[in-house]
């Protein structure tokens, strides 16, 4: 996605990580838009120790989510940054949330 790769994070329930063809046979697609969703930075796949491209769970979901805007006719381009929106939106929900919880908390009494 990004020059510091946010979307190239491995949880630890994205293992096992898929060759790109399990990859495209699992999100509906094809290589081809693997790589394209390379190119455009929104997935960088992860490589095994022969070089192999391997893909994680994560990053099989952005596939797919990008698979359905460009089937609904948006351009691969404009696919790819609707889904960093949506994530830094996701991301920014989440930390929103946690700053709520926190405030909402009862707080011990000061001494005088």
């Amino acid at each position: 996605m990004t020059a510091d790769n946010t979307y190239d994070r491995l949880d630890d329930d994205d293992y096992p990580a898929y060759t790109m063809g399990r990859a495209a046979e699992m999100t509906g697609t094809t290589p081809a838009f693997l790589r394209a969703l390379g190119e455009h930075r929104l997935i960088t796949p992860l490589r095994s120790e022969g070089g192999h491209r391997r893909y994680s769970r994560y990053q099989l979901r952005i596939a797919t989510r990008a698979r359905e805007l460009v089937d609904q006719g948006t351009p691969i381009e404009a696919a790819c940054r609707i889904i960093v929106l949506e994530d830094q939106l996701e991301e920014a929900q989440r930390i929103n949330a946690r700053y709520r919880r926190t405030a909402e908390e009862p707080h011990p009494p000061t001494a005088p």
